[in-house]
């Protein structure tokens, strides 16, 4: 089978149009069948463009890789492993920006890149079913085509698993600089700059604290968020968006068979098709903000969002949907192992795991699904399910059963979380039946007990339930005038994404009738 089919080769080929300089791709190969995908799909590339050529006589420590080269050099990023699946946009994107085609990105932003002085190496770890690390990889691609002091390598951690178990590498992404931890997560262009210029930060706190007063900011950009600023957009009246990183929980969901009128989609692809929507509006999209403190108004009418970076916002209404976080076990060894065998995202990590023994804590839905995918991948998944009975759906149930290499544990209390002290070695937990202590030997541990909305900031000024929910009543109204909420964050019952949704445009909706009936 081709590596990639006719209608990609196409697209393909239209984007290589783009190309405003001739680039290089110079593979490190051997005899193995990742080489032989590698060589195909490099010799593809070059026969789509008179500007690509390709060689393989790369001198690359990783075997299989490649390398995109311009300017004799000067632009320089390497991919070590195929970058397909979740990766292939990024691939596509390196090619036209070391290219010289102009990444789509704050053209302040881009200076900043092109200023940085010293010497920079970042290596990526990333694997293929994770949703957050194209946005690493790529904004670290941009930047080692922009300066030529800055080079990066993006690593397939399933691939090159003798480096991620030598260089400690527990989750993805994962980014070093210098061979030095940099940083874990997601991370855009502007942040990890504002990590290596200071200067950078300010001036974009500065930029937001300077825009005019919003009629409604929604704070949150996953269903709900995205719901809620469609609707007031399309009343016309200034909407912004705050989120952490658009789309929200969908990022780290993989299949969806639930939403009405879809019958299969994943999340990131409806994240993706939300944004989109949303951008169809006149609505300002603030990305990667987090929120810190809301003041309510003071004399002038306007609430006050404070924003982690320094910056403040303005605006007559506001509508919370900041949404929930997987749920911590909270037991010893849990906080200091994390990223180091303790995972919250088996579609991002479980790759990592190819042919160990991990454990799934939790017996819902979440829980059950990640241990089908997990099974497919590691050598053993044992499921440890609290209740007597898993609660997930039946039809769930009935394929966990059909694994041989899963088993599960009811009526099982995880007590702790054992390790060597760089990671995990495994899990302690109690027979909640007979009491009796009882250890399994790990190399990962994946955490889905459920969630906790995102509601700590909000503390002093909403009122919250006892589980930290966000207490609204029946239009999505908070007990502060002007400040509405919908979403996983609130005591709407069912935190599903078709909830969420309606949720959010009931809140939209009722922000829109509270400024009308305020006479602002």
């Amino acid at each position: 089978m081709a590596v990639l089919d006719q209608s990609t080769t196409e697209q393909l080929k239209s984007y290589l149009t783009n190309l405003r300089r001739p680039i290089s791709l110079v593979a490190t190969l051997d005899d193995g069948d990742k080489s032989s995908e590698m060589r195909e799909l490099l010799e593809t590339i070059a026969s789509l463009s008179d500007k690509v050529e390709a060689g393989f006589d790369g001198t690359s420590s990783r075997c299989p890789s490649f390398m995109i080269t311009a300017d004799e050099g000067k632009s320089e990023v390497e991919f070590a492993g195929l970058p397909v699946g979740h990766e292939f946009s990024s691939l596509i994107l390196a090619l036209l920006h070391v290219g010289g085609h102009p990444p789509k990105e704050d053209a302040e932003l881009l200076d900043s890149v092109r200023d940085l002085e010293g010497s920079f190496h970042f290596e990526t770890f990333f694997s293929l079913s994770c949703q957050n690390c194209p946005d690493v990889v790529q904004a670290l691609n941009i930047m080692a085509a922009l300066n030529p002091n800055i080079s990066h390598t993006a690593i397939d951690g399933a691939l090159f698993q003798d480096e991620v178990e030598k260089r400690k590498v527990m989750a993805v992404p994962t980014t070093l600089l210098n061979g030095e931890p940099f940083g874990a997560g997601r991370m855009d262009l502007a942040q990890i700059v504002s990590k290596l210029d200071g200067d950078v930060s300010a001036k974009a706190a500065e930029k937001l604290s300077g825009k005019d007063p919003f009629d409604v900011l929604v704070i949150g950009g996953g269903p709900a968020g995205s719901a809620a600023a469609i609707y007031t957009a399309r009343k016309g009246i200034r909407t912004g968006i705050v989120s952490e990183r658009f789309g929200g929980q969908l990022l780290d969901t993989l299949g969806i068979e639930n939403f009405i009128s879809v019958q299969r989609t994943e999340g990131p692809k409806l994240a993706a098709e939300l944004e989109q929507h949303v951008r169809e509006y006149d609505v300002d999209i603030m990305d990667t903000q987090r929120a810190v403190k809301l003041a309510a108004p003071n004399g002038d009418g306007l609430h006050k969002l404070h924003l982690e970076s320094g910056a403040e916002l303005k605006a007559k209404t506001i509508i919370l949907s900041t949404g929930a976080r997987w749920r911590q076990i909270g037991v010893p060894g849990e906080d200091e192992y994390r990223n180091r065998g303790v995972a919250y995202c088996p579609h991002c990590d479980g790759p990592l795991y190819k042919g160990k023994d991990v454990a799934v804590i939790g017996g819902g839905n979440s829980g059950v699904e990640a241990a089908i995918d997990l099974a497919g991948i590691v050598k053993h998944v044992t499921l440890i399910e609290f209740d007597s009975n898993l609660r997930a759906d039946a039809v769930l149930q009935s394929k966990l059963v059909s694994l041989p290499n899963v088993d599960v544990l009811k009526s099982t209390q995880t007590t702790e979380i054992l390790g060597n002290g760089d990671k995990v070695t495994g899990l302690r937990y109690a027979d909640r039946d007979t009491g009796q202590s009882h250890d399994i030997n790990l190399d990962g541990i994946f955490v889905q007990i459920g969630l906790v909305p995102n509601s700590e900031w909000l503390t002093d000024t909403i009122a919250l339930t006892q589980h930290g929910e966000i207490d609204v009543n029946e239009n999505g109204a908070t007990n502060l005038p002007g400040v509405f909420a919908a979403g996983d964050a609130t005591i709407a019952p069912y935190k599903q994404i078709v909830v969420a949704m309606g949720e959010g445009s009931k809140a939209g909706l009722s922000a829109f009738d509270y400024l009308i009936r305020s006479g602002n």
